[in-house]
């Protein structure tokens, strides 16, 4: 099975990160070769990949209609980790476990942008329902500026099991959510070992998600609007955890 993966951002960026298997890089015939298109097709050619100019119609088709940029590579279908590999990354780091967990976000849009967050903050990897919500889609490679492709992300079959293995590793788990019984985010600790945890649009999370979360952390507002978009929500938690670390492994220019 393969992914067209297009966008001139996310096809550079997988390229870079090659852990997948490249078919066939395809530009589109009027596309200038300088600046980053140049850079691809280095890229593709370091790589071994067969180099097409075609007809933007080609193009369009197989972007299917998604903002290609002239670009589409025909590649093999994401390589998802275990969680145990994740967790393995942060051991070899010498970090407390910083993880990201998605319950059944349905938006590629906005689990792109969470994905391209999580990348630049530092998180060792992120988790995701194998069934139900998004995984890593063309149109989320291309929300996350081709980000998905330097992370671990690993597919669960059960959420909630994968967490409870988890605490025993000593992460804990911080869901994002509005109501009683929350936290503001100024007085969670989130210098831990930790999983911050993300509901769908809409519904938040399921029942037993947040039953088995540790604490329960809200983003204090006081506009007229009394709610985030979840990616909005996200974005800042992670940002707001990776300051709580220091910084951790920034090398300040």
């Amino acid at each position: 099975m393969s992914d067209f993966i297009y966008g001139r951002w996310p096809v550079l960026e997988s390229l870079r990160a090659g852990r997948r298997h490249f078919q066939q890089l395809l530009i589109a015939e009027e596309a200038d070769e300088k600046g980053i298109i140049r850079k691809i097709i280095e890229a593709a050619e370091n790589r071994e990949v067969n180099v097409r100019r075609v007809p933007r119609r080609i193009v369009d088709d197989l972007a299917r209609e998604g903002n290609h940029q002239g670009v589409v590579l025909r590649a093999s279908a994401y390589r998802y980790v275990d969680v145990d590999n994740i967790m393995t990354i942060s051991k070899e780091r010498n970090e407390k476990p910083f993880l990201l967990v998605l319950d059944l976000l349905k938006d590629p849009q906005n689990v792109g942008v969470l994905l391209r967050i999580a990348d630049a903050v530092g998180v060792h990897g992120v988790i995701m329902q194998e069934r139900r919500g998004v995984g890593i889609t063309a149109s989320v490679v291309s929300a996350s500026s081709g980000a998905c492709e330097h992370l671990a992300i690993a597919q669960v079959t059960n959420l909630v099991n994968t967490m409870k293995k988890l605490k025993e590793e000593d992460v804990w788990f911080v869901g994002l959510d509005i109501g009683p019984h929350t936290q503001t985010i100024d007085r969670v600790d989130l210098n831990m070992g930790i999983g911050l945890v993300l509901g769908s649009e809409g519904d938040g999370m399921r029942r037993l998600v947040r039953e088995t979360c540790d604490v329960h952390m809200t983003l204090p507002m006081r506009g007229a609007v009394d709610s985030l978009n979840v990616a909005t929500v996200g974005s800042i938690a992670l940002y707001s955890a990776w300051q709580a670390r220091g910084w951790e492994g920034w090398k300040k220019p």
